[in-house]
């Protein structure tokens, strides 16, 4: 789903920023100081960043301005424990794209977040569509035509990444990274296993003509079968842009 960057060196808030946005389906990570917030950003694709101010080893604002420079576009949500229109000012004009004042409600940062994500990158509607399947990541409710599915927060983010970015391969390494966290080190086959159940919800097997296909044909084999997701051996999986 969407990978977001916590950069806030107050370790309780920062821990319970992770732990809320992950409740609402975040894949998250936490650095404690601008200058790792700083490396973290550069070295991988984060869809948004929530970014103290007042941090140790950098501030905010040079973090924001830095990656601003090169060209890193990656929508950026200022924190600050400062009020006042100078420090909202100087936020915005370093490049970043919105900012809260501490202490500020849970249900406004997702908010803020979310109107940042459908704003930063090619395309980001609120409701998020292929064909008959329908996901609204606000209202965390998913359609398959007039069918609602019931999905798990894991399976939910994983739809919403496939969603995004519909018709396209994706590898198992770039799934792990967008819907798991950073730190995670389990077994990877966990993909396979969430992309079943996940497959196994949206086309049930009485969609998906159950027993017309031979034990061991790939994913997707066979004239009667309607298959959402297919794998590509050795590639990666893939939503279909057209579901019907």
């Amino acid at each position: 789903m969407v990978r977001i960057l916590v950069v806030d060196d107050e370790k309780r808030l920062a821990a319970g920023l992770k732990k809320g946005l992950e409740a609402e389906g975040f894949a998250t990570d936490v650095a404690l100081t601008g200058t790792d917030g700083l490396w973290m950003a550069r070295e991988n694709p984060y869809d948004a960043i929530v970014l103290d101010i007042m941090l140790p080893g950098m501030n905010g604002y040079k973090v924001c301005a830095t990656l601003r420079e090169e060209r890193n576009w990656t929508p950026i949500l200022m924190l600050t424990a400062k009020d006042g229109e100078l420090d909202e000012a100087e936020a915005l004009d370093t490049g970043a794209d919105d900012y809260l004042t501490k202490p500020f409600s849970h249900i406004v940062l997702v908010a803020r977040l979310r109107a940042l994500l459908r704003r930063g990158a090619k395309e980001r509607p609120v409701v998020l569509e292929a064909g008959d399947l329908r996901l609204d990541p606000v209202a965390r409710r998913v359609f398959r035509g007039d069918r609602e599915l019931e999905l798990t927060a894991r399976e939910m983010a994983l739809l919403e990444f496939f969603l995004r970015h519909k018709g396209e391969v994706l590898s198992k390494h770039e799934i792990l990274s967008h819907v798991w966290d950073y730190d995670f080190e389990g077994d990877p086959n966990i993909v396979e296993v969430y992309v079943r159940r996940l497959r196994n919800k949206l086309d049930p097997p009485a969609l998906r003509g159950a027993g017309s296909i031979p034990r061991g044909a790939p994913q997707g084999a066979g004239s009667n079968q309607r298959s959402s997701i297919t794998t590509l051996r050795g590639a990666g999986y893939r939503l279909a842009d057209g579901l019907g």
